[in-house]
């Protein structure tokens, strides 16, 4: 049976004020299930809350770059205890972000590193920030990851480092940049990846694409990504919500 819903596999629901309606409206756009990121500790019990609340929610666990230098062995442990809740289906959103602030990469290496392991550990698949630090997200990955999915999500890369990444075997998350004019490089990238290795995502509240880009971004417009994708690959955009939501439940486990 094919697949004619969206997932949005990158989404802060925890950055809401009203998550039941931004839930409600991607129901409303076709969009049946939602996958939220952490970024730091204080906000683990949170994400899993809401998770557990809506059946068809997920959630990731990790500790974002920019809160690197807060990594420890207790946060680890937390980590490892609250992963045994079915609802925690990957290690993310985890990884280096060489664009505000570079005076702490070795730092973000180690943790990144570390967290990549965690991965293996606990069996679950790896998502990835890199934000202008492509060549050392790729080693790390390259050199530690042994056997978990690895998504690049909010895919900034160019066509080639794409192919590399796919090469691997990895999978590469696109979302509402794609929609923008200038946006060159991605348009590339969703043109000639192979559909396989293809997963959809908003990023929001942040990131909105057109028609509602300079508004609040939610859930729901992970269908204009699809249909941008659809226009760019001259397809319809049932494939590419079969094919994508396909993906994303065979990575996730969902």
């Amino acid at each position: 049976m094919t697949n004619n819903y969206l997932i949005d596999t990158h989404a802060h629901l925890d950055m809401y004020d009203d998550i039941e309606s931004i839930i409600k409206t991607a129901e409303d756009y076709g969009v049946k299930k939602i996958i939220i990121p952490a970024i730091e500790e204080k906000y683990f019990e949170k994400i899993i809350n809401i998770a557990n609340s809506h059946e068809n929610v997920f959630c990731q666990l990790g500790i974002f770059p920019s809160e690197a230098k807060s990594w420890n062995g207790d946060i680890k442990e937390v980590i490892v205890r609250l992963s045994k809740n079915k609802k925690v289906v990957a290690i993310g959103e985890i990884g280096l972000d060489y664009y505000w602030d570079k005076s702490f990469n070795d730092v973000q290496k180690e943790v990144f590193k570390e967290q990549i392991i965690l991965a293996n550990e606990l069996k679950l698949p790896i998502v990835v920030h890199d934000r202008e630090a492509h060549l050392d997200s790729f080693k790390l990955l390259k050199e530690y990851n042994k056997d978990s999915d690895v998504v690049f999500h909010c895919f900034s890369g160019s066509l080639e480092f794409a192919r590399e990444c796919i090469k691997e075997g990895w999978y590469i998350a696109l979302g509402g940049v794609i929609t923008f004019k200038n946006a060159k490089k991605m348009k590339e990238v969703a043109k000639e990846i192979p559909l396989d290795k293809l997963l959809l995502e908003t990023d929001s509240p942040y990131l909105t694409p057109v028609p509602y880009r300079g508004k609040e971004n939610q859930p729901a417009y992970v269908k204009f990504v699809a249909e941008e994708i659809a226009k760019i690959r001259e397809v319809d955009v049932d494939k590419i919500i079969a094919t994508t939501t396909e993906n994303a439940e065979r990575v996730f486990g969902i």
